[in-house]
């Protein structure tokens, strides 16, 4: 089971110092923190994507492909790429790109984000949200998919004859996830395609986040791609640990009553009893997060988000480690001793998927020197077969 962190990249004043980081500084942050999550073990990082301040996450595959150089293990992914706003051209060769960078080592997540005005500063129409993500990810498909595509649709210009460069890595595409909160047709469109789901809910009661990942299964299962319980599952989290459970509780409280995330709504109390919000002990959040399975199923991936409300970089680097060195290993342990072998215990590798799509005959092999892949011919073969048609016509 891969666990991880992510960042929505807020830039909070810290409530003990009155202190406001600037874009700057909080970018730099957030490198920071990816590459002390790969130090420590963590399986993935993760960034959103915003285009309005508080935010500084703008350009997530700018980020990720620096992290592919300063990093060595950790798969680098985003929280929210956003299929709505986004053109689906510039996601097809932004994302390959990285993977090529990257070596594989990266997936994404496809997703509506949840700050309407985003959609016409991109000449887009929030109202046409859920149609926008279904038109836009099926070109996205064929863009990685096919090699020359002829495309029309409602929401941009036709494409004739387009290849989108660079194809991806060892000719197949990233894996994907699709995120949504609150939108059945998004657990839809994971379970049509066999992508990933994941369930972001760290505002949410435990009760809706099951019902959403069980329909996503039972379509998963519907569309042919395996048993319902070997769809792949993803669910957000957050927690607060120090050693002692009251120390958690003074410390972050501060935080939590003046991040603008939370709205100032609901007390500390009632978010940590209603939400997966922990605060506590490691051993609270390992027990927290244990019974997550029973309300999902086996899943494949956990992402945290530790890094916001204004939290110090030291502080965030602090929990980073107790979550790799003492919450991980037990929730692994935990979670893999219960977990049937017929389920995945990871979402597929760029490796695995390479060997699933040879089998099927879906994927050339990038080694065969001098292959054209578009016609799928040798140079010489093209070479001789030009020199042929030269001399049908006497040239």
């Amino acid at each position: 089971m891969q666990f991880g962190i992510f960042t929505v990249s807020d830039v909070t004043t810290d409530p003990t110092t009155g202190r406001t980081p600037d874009d700057t500084e909080r970018v730099r942050a957030i490198l920071t923190i990816a590459e002390h999550a790969d130090q420590a073990g963590l399986d993935v990082f993760a960034t959103g994507e915003h285009h309005n301040p508080p935010f500084v996450a703008s350009s997530p595959t700018t980020m990720l492909g620096y992290l592919a150089g300063r990093t060595k293990h950790i798969t680098l992914s985003t929280a929210t790429t956003l299929i709505t706003t986004n053109d689906p051209v510039k996601i097809a060769e932004d994302y390959a790109m990285l993977q090529v960078i990257s070596e594989g080592r990266m997936d994404l997540m496809m997703g509506r984000g949840n700050t309407g005005p985003v959609y016409p500063w991109f000449g887009k129409d929030i109202r046409q949200g859920v149609n926008l993500a279904v038109e836009s990810y099926a070109l996205l498909r064929r863009l990685w998919e096919e090699e020359v595509v002829d495309w029309q649709g409602k929401f941009r210009t036709p494409l004739q004859g387009f290849t989108a460069t660079p194809r991806p890595l060892d000719g197949v595409p990233p894996f994907v996830w699709h995120g949504s909160i609150r939108t059945p047709e998004i657990a839809e469109q994971a379970a049509y395609y066999g992508d990933g789901f994941l369930h972001n809910n760290i505002f949410w009661p435990l009760e809706h986040t099951e019902r959403m990942v069980q329909y996503y299964r039972q379509r998963y299962e519907h569309y042919g791609h395996g048993r319902a319980d070997q769809a792949i599952v993803g669910l957000g989290g957050q927690f607060f640990a120090r050693k002692n459970s009251q120390d958690a509780w003074n410390e972050f409280r501060p935080y939590f009553d003046n991040a603008p995330v939370y709205g100032h709504g609901p007390t500390m109390e009632d978010f940590t009893r209603e939400t997966p919000l922990t605060v506590g002990s490691p051993q609270q959040v390992i027990d927290r997060y244990a019974t997550m399975r029973e309300h999902v199923g086996d899943y494949q991936r956990q992402l945290f988000l530790i890094d916001h409300a204004g939290l110090p970089l030291k502080t965030v680097l602090e929990q980073i480690d107790i979550l790799a060195e003492e919450i991980v290993p037990a929730l692994r342990e935990i979670n893999e001793s219960k977990r049937p072998a017929h389920v995945p215990s990871n979402p597929p590798s760029h490796a695995e998927r390479v060997a699933r799509a040879r089998a099927e005959g879906k994927a050339g092999d990038p080694h065969v020197a001098g292959e054209d892949r578009w016609t799928g011919r040798r140079a010489e073969d093209e070479a001789a077969a030009t020199a042929t048609r030269g001399a049908a016509v006497g040239l």
